[in-house]
C-alpha cells in the first residue's frame, strides 16, 4: 500500500509536467502560426493624398514704394492616388485638382490656376519591373480663363477648352516602388474645344468649326512620387506627345512639380512649378499667334492635410 501510495505521489508531478510542457508546446505552435499568416498577407492597394490651402493679404497706405491698396491671393491643391497591385495585375490611378484666384486694386480679380487632371493606368506583369499597359489621361480646366494681351481682357479658355482625353498602349517601366516611366509609339489623342467662340476660331488646332481634332503619336510619360520624410513629400511628372500627322519634331511638353512640406502638425509650405509648351497653343508674341513655352510658378504658406 505505501508503495501505490509513493508511486501516485510520484506520478502527479510527471503528469503535471507533461501538461504543462504540453500546453507550452501548443501555445508555441499557435503563436508560430498567425504569426506566419501575418507575414504572408499583404494588401493589395494602397491609397493616400493631400489636400492643402494656401492665403496670402496684403494692403498699403502711403506706401513711397508703392504697389497694390490691397491684393488678396488664394491657392487650393488635392493630390489622390490609389495603387492596386495583386499577383500580375497592377492598376494606378491619380488625381490632381489645382484651383487659385487673385485679386488686386490695379487688375481686379483673376484666376491664376485651374487644372484638373485623371491618370489611370492598368498593367499586366512581363517581368517583376516591366509591365504592358493599356493608359488613359483626361486633363482640363473647370471655370473660364482670359489672356491680357495689351492689359486687355481676351478670353481663351474654358471647361474642356481645350480638354485633352489621350489613350496608349506600351510599356510600363518601374525600376522603383516610386517611379515609373512608361512609352509607346501607338496613342491617340483627341484635342477637344467645346466652346462655340472659340472653336470657330480654330484655336488649340482644331478646324476652325469643329470642336475636336483626333491626333495619332508617340507618347511618354515618366512619374514620380517619393515620401522625403514624415514632413515632406514631391510629386512630379513629365509627359511627351509626338504628333506623327503634324510638326512630329515640335514635340509637346507637360511637366508638373508639387513640394509640400509641413512645418507643424497642420501648417505647411508649398511649392508648385509648372511647365507646358504645345505647339497648337499659339496665344503669344506679338500677334498672339505664336507658340511659347508656359510657366506656372506658385509658393504659398498655408495649411496642408494629408491622408
Amino acid at each position: 500500500m505505501r508503495k501505490v501510495i509513493a508511486l501516485i505521489l510520484f506520478a502527479i508531478p510527471l503528469s503535471a509536467m507533461a501538461q504543462d510542457g504540453t500546453m507550452k508546446a501548443l501555445r508555441t505552435e499557435s503563436e508560430r502560426t498567425i504569426k506566419k499568416e501575418a507575414d504572408t498577407s499583404k494588401r493589395v492597394w494602397r491609397r493616400g493624398g493631400v489636400y492643402g490651402i494656401n492665403l496670402s493679404q496684403g494692403s498699403l497706405s502711403n506706401w513711397a514704394a508703392g504697389g497694390d491698396d490691397f491684393s488678396l491671393s488664394v491657392n487650393s491643391l488635392l493630390s489622390l492616388y490609389a495603387f492596386y497591385k495583386k499577383d500580375k495585375h497592377s492598376w494606378d490611378n491619380t488625381f490632381d485638382f489645382n484651383i487659385g484666384y487673385v485679386n488686386t486694386t490695379s487688375l481686379g480679380g483673376r484666376k491664376n490656376d485651374d487644372r484638373f487632371d485623371f491618370l489611370s493606368k492598368y498593367g499586366h506583369a512581363l517581368n517583376p519591373k516591366l509591365n504592358l499597359t493599356v493608359l488613359a489621361n483626361l486633363r482640363s480646366q473647370l471655370f473660364k480663363g482670359y489672356t491680357y494681351p495689351g492689359n486687355v481682357k481676351t478670353f481663351s479658355s474654358a471647361f474642356m477648352a481645350p480638354g485633352y482625353l489621350l489613350t496608349s498602349l506600351g510599356l510600363d517601366y518601374k525600376p522603383k516602388k516610386n517611379l515609373s516611366i512608361f512609352l509607346s509609339p501607338v496613342t491617340a489623342r483627341w484635342v477637344i474645344v467645346r466652346d462655340t467662340a472659340l472653336s470657330n476660331k480654330g484655336l488649340y488646332g482644331v478646324t476652325p468649326g469643329k470642336k475636336s481634332n483626333l491626333e495619332f503619336g508617340a507618347f511618354a510619360t515618366i512619374n514620380y512620387m517619393k515620401e522625403i520624410n514624415k514632413n515632406v513629400t514631391y510629386k512630379s511628372r513629365l509627359d511627351l506627345f509626338s504628333n506623327y500627322r503634324n510638326n512630329p519634331q515640335n514635340i509637346d511638353i507637360f511637366m508638373s512639380n508639387i513640394l509640400n512640406a509641413k512645418l507643424g502638425k497642420v501648417l505647411s509650405m508649398s511649392w508648385s512649378l509648372d511647365f507646358i509648351y504645345d505647339d497648337d497653343v499659339r496665344l503669344f508674341g506679338k500677334n498672339q499667334r505664336s507658340a511659347a513655352l508656359q510657366v506656372k510658378s506658385l509658393v504659398g504658406l498655408g495649411f496642408l492635410v494629408r491622408f
